[in-house]
């Protein structure tokens, strides 16, 4: 039997972090001459309030840096069904890269640029080769890779406890997973952390096969293989010509961790708020104030001085 859930209220977005570090005010001091042609960012965690909303002090960093000349484009793991949050957060404009990069738009022409799926036969057997070695777990999907499928419920079995404001349909295990592919399969143990099952899952999972990582909000994903925020990034860059090395990239979760690596690889900067994941803020050359305490606007603010 299926059951469906209505989606929550716009306002009613997860609570993101809001933990260690994410009231905390750094001095930043001289940045240095160095300045982007394009701001990457992520959204939850990173870029938005512990609400799910965007402060009245970042939006105001944002438009600033696009006045300069200076794209800011939104990388995150929001799935297509989420687009029109991840709209109103970017201001309608530039591109947004969803669904930790398997699924890109051009906002400003409403056209999408990447859709990637994982075939079902192998997302199968990923989810399988994890489960023996973590044990029964339980399963969401985000299987919408149009705008037209961004319209149906998410598939969600039941136990999973789906964090956002989309509808889902609460499914018997076994009729989770589709028949055509998948843009990537959320997995949620009962027993272990985010963290250890990640790490349980990247032990058996060939990146030929799929990528794996966690957002921070207690489940793992697997996604097609070389679909990551890097891969997604790149995407954007392409679009508006601009190399990875001019790029200033804000993030807070492994997740993050591609992104960072490559635009620290191509000589680029990047930004670890002060709530990231203990990776992360060792992974990122430069360190910021929390999500809720405008970390994003007050480096942004700096570099416009």
């Amino acid at each position: 039997m299926t059951a469906h859930i209505p989606a929550r209220a716009a306002n009613q977005l997860p609570a993101h972090s809001g933990g260690a570090g994410s009231d905390v005010v750094l001095e930043l001091g001289n940045l240095g001459p160095w300045r982007p042609r394009l701001v990457a960012t992520d959204l939850d965690g990173t870029l938005l309030t512990s609400q799910g909303t965007v402060s009245d002090r970042t939006r105001a960093a944002m438009d600033a840096s696009w006045a300069a000349g200076v794209p800011v484009v939104g990388v995150t793991g929001r799935g297509p069904r989420l687009l029109d949050s991840v709209r109103t957060t970017l201001g309608g404009r530039g591109v947004a890269v969803l669904a930790q990069g398997g699924f890109v738009v051009d906002l400003d022409r409403d056209e999408v640029l990447r859709t990637v799926g994982l075939p079902r036969d192998r997302a199968q057997a990923v989810v399988d080769a994890i489960e023996a070695v973590t044990g029964e777990l339980v399963l969401a999907v985000e299987d919408a890779d149009t705008q037209g499928a961004a319209l149906s419920p998410l598939r969600v079995q039941h136990g999973f406890d789906w964090p956002y404001p989309e509808p889902a349909d609460l499914l018997p295990r076994h009729d989770v997973l589709p028949e055509g592919p998948v843009l990537k399969v959320f997995l949620r143990s009962e027993t272990l952390g985010q963290d250890e099952l990640l790490a349980l899952a990247r032990s058996v999972t060939d990146p030929s096969d799929a990528e794996v990582t966690h957002a921070g909000l207690g489940f793992i994903e697997v996604l097609p293989p070389g679909i990551t925020k890097a891969s997604g990034l790149a995407v954007a860059l392409e679009r508006f010509g601009v190399a990875a090395s001019d790029v200033l990239v804000f993030g807070d979760m492994p997740n993050d961790l591609p992104m960072i690596t490559a635009v620290n690889e191509a000589g680029g900067r990047s930004v670890a708020v002060a709530n990231a994941h203990p990776a992360v803020l060792a992974a990122a050359t430069g360190r910021t104030g929390g999500h809720d305490a405008d970390g994003v606007a007050r480096y942004l603010e700096a570099l416009q001085q």
